[in-house]
């Protein structure tokens, strides 16, 4: 069904960590109905790793969408991130951000990606795709950690999300 995104996640990086929200909430998504979507699990959180990884699964994949996702220890909602940030230069996703998130009651749009690989991430594949002939728009969620009281209504927002993208590159001609 979701067969034009791509969405990535990274692996664990502090010793406390059992495993990465992110990639949580992507394996509770894949568990639902069956899906056709391209994967990119657990990423090195590293600021060379991640996007030289995210990045060549681009290039073979040559999905429409790009849907990086981290894990945001301190948040509390889905956070889609409007821009990434590296030194002076500030690059925005071209997606309607609040079009993806309207209505999501566990979600918000944020403004900042951090500092860590997460915005680096991001940074490096909204510069790349913007070089690209092919057009690709790519979002970053920061997921926070998944717990019993909040885990249904993430995955609820997180599946809108991913539907919603879907429509928008399935149909660019069209506004939600």
């Amino acid at each position: 069904m979701f067969d034009s995104i791509l969405i990535s996640t990274f692996d664990t990086w502090e010793t406390h960590h059992i495993s990465n929200a992110s990639d949580d909430l992507l394996k509770l998504f894949l568990e639902g109905e069956a899906h056709s979507l391209d994967v990119l699990r657990g990423i090195p959180v590293d600021f060379e790793l991640a996007p030289r990884k995210v990045l060549q699964a681009v290039d073979r994949l040559k999905p429409r969408a790009l849907i990086c996702c981290g894990m945001a220890e301190e948040r509390s909602r889905l956070n889609v991130e409007s821009t990434a940030v590296l030194g002076e230069e500030l690059l925005q996703t071209s997606l309607d951000l609040k079009m993806l998130t309207a209505g999501l009651p566990m979600t918000e749009i944020s403004h900042d990606a951090g500092r860590f690989v997460c915005n680096t991430l991001y940074y490096k594949t909204l510069e790349y795709l913007s070089g690209r002939e092919e057009e690709c728009h790519c979002i970053f969620i920061h997921v926070p950690l998944l717990t019993e009281a909040n885990r249904d209504q993430l995955l609820a927002d997180f599946t809108t999300i991913i539907e919603r993208l879907h429509y928008v590159v399935s149909h660019p001609e069209e506004k939600l």
